[in-house]
């Protein structure tokens, strides 16, 4: 197969990379691209060379991989793209659709010129993935922008819009549309390659150290540090810079290696920098926390792919219109947000005044919150804020292509609901339920449509969290599921699929990891212990400021409902309902909450509550002991895994990696550490599983399976999950 097209055009070899889906720029790309490229630089008819991709993309850069290949002494890279383009005395240019991501950018970069289309998107993601750029990205871009605006950019990891990018001075030119992009680069090509430059412009050039009429590498460039900041500040810049992101050991890994790589692009000759990078790439790419962040990337792509539905084609469904939410309170809400940033209309009932008029107000401070952010303007604002329809009268659903139901907690309730939905929804619309915990098929029993229902269970704050668990019944169709990946995906969430069980897949688990934390503070450490390691390891809050944001009132329905499941060994949660200690919303749960302190959401420990612990672990008969951090971060994450474990081999979760990506993106596990699956593997699922049973806890059967094969869930395929 080849990857490379050319063609001749007035004097200009047109070349054109064509690697489907996304151009990625392979080793067998490379391989046949750089002689393509020795070849134009040798051939005197060629006056100078456009690069362009195919499928209406440039690059969204390296296959990824690639990274977990060992090369060969043949193999080739982009690195070696770029060195037989920087060797060639030709003019390059860059013709730029779409996207020019990672090495995509680097080898644009390379050229002396880059035009893009209007809807182009720039950016080194690297760090994403715990690496750097690795094909000269930390060299010419400083060269290019000022090492401060591009430390930034690549930090961030965060793509930049074309308009955007062109004010910076990364694209020459900006085209409006895709059908002038070849045209305009060619015009560019020849006009350069002639010599046909103003003045001012060659003035500029030389001042730059430009060589030739129209050759603009940018290697030969100096790299000014940022605007009015001197030689002299540089190593206190760089000082600061390696303390505003987090420590090595904390996810900041990657960070530090890339501050040191563009902290080389001004310290040293271009070609030292370029091989101080190369170097700082390769120790990132052999990293645990590049290992694992390169897991979630992969993870990520497999959510859709159902075993059991390989003929589920999205395409194939047809498009969410009209949409109704039932239930405007906070999750509601959040839900209708969500859809009207997704522009579909999205009608909320309910009969509470009171809950009606907080929710208009929120959904106009969110978009007003917008507007003076400058994300959106204010017409923009009004138009997303119409969409949003508040009614108490059902029957404005009667044509809505999905219903979500967003009221309290009971099944009761739900039913109640659905009923009266299932009379008046049209008969091809989906019903669905945001429950996080109860059976959404006792919920369909109540239709008479259970294979249009599907549980869409969306994350607090909704129209924030990027997480969305959708919950397969018996008898939810794969049209139905085709279409709630097909809304997940219009929604910009990370759908991941769970069968019906009690919890789905994150708050089963995160039910163990609460009982785990309670019996740690019925021992004698102090929450505020606790959830300082969970922190330290990398989640963003500990287990018991997370109760206290969802709630203790939220917790102790479920522990009612489910002791087997939810309860712990003694009687802490229903004394602090009693003691009207709720969480966040009452200013007291675990902690206590003053709004002078973090905007009233930063934890104060209480020794009122330690105290609490103390009493109902003597009347339960639980001595105190001596724990270390280490333990303590053992149970809480050892709990997430062997729960895990469970689901796989129950088949509530279809692979290790959707429990990751659960964990990552709902609960915020560090993505560093890969999820909790992941992070099995990474420390040894044996030890995992020894600890398990010196914990007294009962280990999986799968966790143990696994241990005495000294295996990884990694390594596990598909149909061994519920046979190991």
């Amino acid at each position: 197969m080849s990857f490379i097209r050319t063609e001749d055009r007035d004097g200009v070899r047109v070349i054109t990379l064509d690697n489907p889906p996304v151009n990625s720029l392979s080793f067998a790309l490379s391989g046949e691209l750089v002689p393509i490229v020795e070849a134009a630089d040798k051939d005197e008819s060629v006056k100078a060379v456009v690069f362009i991709g195919a499928n209406g993309i440039f690059s969204a850069g390296a296959d990824v991989n690639d990274f977990s290949t060992e090369p060969t002494p043949e193999t080739r890279t982009i690195r070696d793209v770029i060195a037989a383009v920087e060797r060639s005395n030709k003019i390059f240019v860059a013709a730029i659709q779409k996207n020019a991501l990672g090495g995509g950018l680097e080898l644009s970069l390379a050229c002396d010129y880059r035009v893009a289309t209007a809807d182009t998107k720039v950016g080194l993601p690297e760090i994403k993935l715990g690496l750097l750029p690795g094909a000269g990205g930390t060299q010419r871009l400083p060269r290019l922008i000022g090492a401060q605006d591009a430390l930034d950019m690549m930090l961030k990891g965060k793509n930049m819009k074309a308009a955007d990018a062109k004010a910076k001075g990364i694209l020459d030119e900006v085209v409006e549309s895709p059908d002038a992009l070849l045209d305009a680069a060619l015009k560019l090509a020849l006009r350069q390659a002639q010599g046909d430059t103003q003045k001012a412009q060659g003035d500029t050039q030389k001042a730059q150290g430009d060589t030739g009429s129209g050759k603009r590498r940018i290697s030969k460039r100096k790299v000014e540090l940022g605007k009015g900041i001197t030689a002299q500040a540089a190593p206190f810049i760089v000082s600061q810079a390696h303390k505003m992101v987090p420590a090595e050991d904390a996810g900041g890994l990657a960070a530090h290696k890339l501050i040191d790589a563009v902290e080389a692009a001004f310290e040293l000759p271009f070609e030292f920098g370029i091989a101080r990078e190369a170097r700082l790439f390769e120790e990132l790419a052999r990293s645990a926390p590049s290992f694992a962040l390169r897991h979630v990337f992969f993870a990520e792509r497999e959510l859709a792919k159902i075993p059991s539905f390989e003929k589920l084609r999205m395409t194939d469904t047809p498009e969410i219109k009209k949409a109704g939410v039932i239930g405007a309170g906070t999750m509601g809400t959040g839900i209708a947000i969500t859809f009207a940033q997704a522009g579909i209309p999205v009608h909320v009932i309910d009969s509470n005044a009171d809950a009606v008029e907080k929710a208009r107000q929120t959904v106009f401070g969110m978009f007003m919150y917008q507007v003076q952010k400058g994300r959106m303007t204010q017409e923009e604002a009004w138009k997303l804020g119409q969409s949003i329809q508040f009614t108490d009268d059902y029957n404005e659903l009667a044509d809505a292509d999905v219903v979500i139901e967003a009221v309290f907690e009971s099944m009761d309730v739900k039913k109640q609901v659905f009923a009266k939905l299932d009379g008046i929804v049209k008969p091809d619309g989906i019903l669905a339920s945001n429950t996080s915990t109860l059976d959404i098929d006792e919920m369909a029993s109540v239709t008479k449509r259970a294979d249009k229902f599907v549980g869409l269970h969306f994350f607090v704050p909704a129209n924030i969290m990027p997480l969305l668990e959708i919950v397969r019944g018996k008898e939810t169709s794969p049209q139905t599921l085709a279409i709630a990946f097909k809304l997940g995906k219009a929604l910009r969430k990370t759908a991941v699929l769970s069968t019906n069980a009690f919890g789905f897949i994150g708050n089963r688990m995160v039910f163990d990891y609460a009982k785990a934390a309670g019996a740690l503070a019925e021992e004698g450490i102090s929450p505020m212990r606790i959830d300082g390691v969970a922190k330290k390891f990398g989640f963003p809050m500990g287990p018991f400021a997370m109760g206290d944001l969802s709630g203790i009132d939220v917790a102790w329905h479920i522990a009612k409902a489910r002791p087997d499941v939810a309860k712990g060994r003694t009687d802490v949660i229903d004394r602090l309902v009693e003691m009207k200690r709720l969480g966040q919303k009452t200013m007291a749960g675990y902690f206590t909450y003053d709004k002078s302190v973090g905007k009233g959401r930063e934890p104060i420990a209480d020794p009122e509550i330690e105290a609490l612990f103390a009493e109902e672990a003597k009347k339960h008969g639980i001595a105190p002991r001596e724990v270390s951090d280490e333990e303590i971060l053992q149970r809480l994450v050892f709990a997430l895994i062997n729960r895990g474990a469970y689901l796989l081999e129950e088949g509530v979760a279809l692979r290790p990696g959707d429990i990751d990506i659960v964990y990552i993106f709902g609960y915020g596990f560090p993505p560093h550490h890969g999820g909790p699956m992941w992070y099995a593997d990474e420390v040894g699922v044996k030890h995992v599983y020894d600890k398990v049973v010196e914990f007294g806890w009962e280990p999986a059967p799968l966790l143990k399976a696994i241990a005495e094969k000294n295996g990884t869930f990694a390594a596990l395929k598909q149909g061994e999950l519920v046979n190991a």
